[in-house]
């Protein structure tokens, strides 16, 4: 029995995490676990590190790639927070 979209918005998160972008310099980011089932997190960190990995937050295909991440986290129900070091309302 498959769970329906509508029953998946009512569970409560599984995890949290946080992408932070950490400069120019290549690593540009770092996937922070801030609760949750470890095993969980770690996969998600491999997935969202293989697409954001030599990116920084002005490429072009960072827009198209952050909401690949987005998505992800909503199938696996996380909580996802971005830092991007500035506020995104005044970039």
């Amino acid at each position: 029995m498959a769970v329906q979209p509508e029953e998946l918005e009512q569970l409560p998160p599984v995890g949290h995490v946080r992408v932070v972008y950490l400069g120019p310099v290549s690593p540009h980011w770092e996937v922070q676990g801030v609760f949750g089932d470890r095993q969980l997190i770690d996969e998600f960190r491999e997935r969202a590190m293989a697409r954001l990995q030599l990116l920084p937050p002005h490429d072009p295909q960072f827009r198209r790639n952050r909401e690949r991440v987005v998505r992800d986290a909503e199938r696996e129900n996380l909580i996802l927070e971005w830092d991007l070091g500035h506020d995104e309302e005044e970039a």
